[in-house]
């Protein structure tokens, strides 16, 4: 299984970015998906996650009302549209599946999952 994320880069406050996770070996339309991130110095944070049926998507309180999840089963590929984009969401992102859970409280990890490699998300002016 691999996971394959893409789409940071930097960006000027204000602006937008789309991050991809591209799947292969695992079917992401049969599980839960989540991203994180990993800001230099702190640990890995939530930020969201979509639930395998699309019923449930939750979003952390610091990017709520900016980012939104999706997913095109087409291309087995989940994205994270940010926008509103501050100098605080400057982190490594990192898509990971499957989740064992997604509900509107969180989300984690599968003890089983897998971690994408991390794109680069830089906001500044």
């Amino acid at each position: 299984v691999q996971l394959q994320a893409s789409g940071g880069g930097l960006v000027q406050p204000g602006g937008s970015l789309r991050l991809s996770c591209a799947a292969s070996g695992l079917t992401l339309n049969d599980h839960n998906i989540g991203w994180f991130r990993q800001a230099p110095g702190k640990g890995r944070d939530e930020v969201s996650c979509i639930s395998s049926n699309d019923s449930v998507t939750y979003y952390s309180g610091s990017v709520k009302g900016r980012f939104t999840i999706s997913r095109d089963n087409a291309k087995n590929t989940v994205y994270l549209q940010m926008n509103s984009l501050k100098p605080q969401d400057t982190a490594v992102y990192y898509c990971a599946a499957p989740l064992s859970r997604c509900y509107s409280g969180g989300y984690w990890l599968d003890p089983l999952g897998y971690w994408g490699q991390g794109t680069q998300v830089t906001v500044s002016s």
